[in-house]
């Protein structure tokens, strides 16, 4: 699936401090906006952006479209430091995490750990490669 030799190997050198990350997001005048905790350090497109442009409007969540990819791909570049990883595994990121985000009262707002992103790379990354046509 990920073209990289060992998916694993990202998920296996976190260390305990890096599973306290926590990223949380929740809408101010109809925008997405995600923090990244303890810090209270917004997330913004601009770094996956120069990577590949997918939504240069900013995040969204809940569904599958080009907002949501952005994101996706921005908390994997955030979280990993790794634009091979990040690249790799985004789309399906997208479609498994991102896309069960919800964020849609005024008052909601969403949290992802960095436990649950190393769960779903590890779970990304065992599923079976797809044969090419």
């Amino acid at each position: 699936m990920s073209g990289i030799s060992d998916p694993q190997s990202h998920v296996q050198s976190r260390t305990s401090d890096d599973c306290d990350v926590v990223y949380v997001g929740y809408r101010r005048q109809g925008r997405v906006i995600v923090e990244k905790r303890p810090d209270q350090e917004q997330l913004t497109p601009e770094r996956s952006l120069e990577l590949v442009n997918h939504s240069p409007s900013g995040f969204e969540v809940g569904y599958c479209g080009s907002g949501p990819a952005q994101l996706a791909l921005a908390l994997l570049l955030d979280y990993t430091d790794d634009e091979d990883v990040a690249l790799a595994e985004y789309m399906e990121f997208k479609a498994k995490v991102v896309s069960q985000l919800e964020c849609t009262e005024p008052d909601s707002c969403w949290r992802l750990t960095g436990r649950e992103i190393d769960a779903a790379l590890r779970e990304l990354a065992d599923e079976p490669v797809a044969p090419s046509a």
